[in-house]
């Protein structure tokens, strides 16, 4: 009784220690965000003070205010990211699984090197892209526009293989029986396996979300107008015509990082479920 005592008490205290390190870490990290957020309420001499103040001893609130009132504002550029990171988390997600289970359950010729070749594709680095997209959208008349993000954002290649993953851990004999019911493979895809890949979805949903909200490279290149501009185009520009106002700078990036978050904890349940639920088959 005693020794299962003792491996008792020895298994509380390692949890214990663990959480603690866990914890000890988890706020390293995020300390970054805790400064930028306390900054960000801080006035301007209140900045570069040493020691920190974590907690601002005189917190204002101009410094958000004037993020979206001063200059050109932060609501238009919120409402572009918001259209087309919108878009591109339904979109993505559902052109991907439409893919993904055409290259995990429906049979056909070099299915298996197709795939590996659509896999070499993440091996591209995306720069390398840049100048036959632009010739191409140029063509097609949507330079300048944001169908330039949203068409090429619709079509993923580790969404295509994060969601294939998870079909491919599904059992034949679901399918098979739906077969022999007389479905074909549209009713199958759409009342099965889309049901059943909720998980794996809403993670990827909220992994493009992130992408294209934090797409600073595209929109530079492939927007030109004002009016058009994203979120990280939108705070470059505020930045330029802040100088070297911190606080501001902070309130700027603080108000930027918002919608991350709540699109994260509105889904984090679905995170570790997803990613386990597609790493079950190579």
């Amino acid at each position: 009784m005693n020794t299962r005592n003792a491996r008792v008490i020895k298994e509380q205290a390692l949890k214990g220690l663990n959480t603690i390190l866990m914890a000890l870490a988890s706020l390293l990290l995020l300390s970054p965000m805790i400064w930028m957020i306390s900054t960000s309420f801080k006035k301007a001499k209140d900045v570069f003070t040493y020691p920190i103040q974590w907690i601002p001893l005189d917190p204002v609130w101009t410094n958000h205010i004037k993020v979206w009132t001063a200059g050109d504002g932060f609501l238009p550029f919120y409402l572009n990211s918001l259209k087309i990171s919108v878009i591109l988390m339904i979109g993505a997600p559902l052109l991907a699984a439409f893919a993904a289970y055409g290259f995990s359950r429906i049979p056909f010729k070099g299915r298996n090197v197709i795939f590996l070749l659509y896999l070499c594709l993440m091996m591209i680095p995306q720069q390398v892209l840049f100048v036959p997209k632009f010739i191409m959208f140029d063509w097609m008349k949507i330079y300048n526009t944001h169908w330039a993000l949203i068409l090429p954002g619709l079509f993923t290649v580790f969404g295509v293989f994060m969601i294939r993953q998870f079909f491919m851990s599904i059992p034949h004999e679901i399918s098979e029986a739906a077969f022999i019911d007389g479905a074909g493979h549209f009713r199958i895809f759409w009342q099965l396996f889309l049901p059943l890949s909720k998980p794996v979805l809403a993670t990827f949903a909220i992994i493009d979300f992130t992408w294209t909200w934090n797409d600073y490279e595209n929109a530079l290149i492939f927007l030109l107008d004002k009016k058009l501009y994203t979120v990280p185009l939108g705070m470059q520009n505020f930045m330029l015509e802040a100088g070297v106002d911190y606080n501001m700078m902070m309130a700027a990036a603080t108000a930027g990082v918002v919608p991350l978050l709540v699109v994260f904890f509105l889904g984090q349940k679905y995170i570790i479920q997803g990613f386990s639920s597609s790493a079950v088959k190579g």
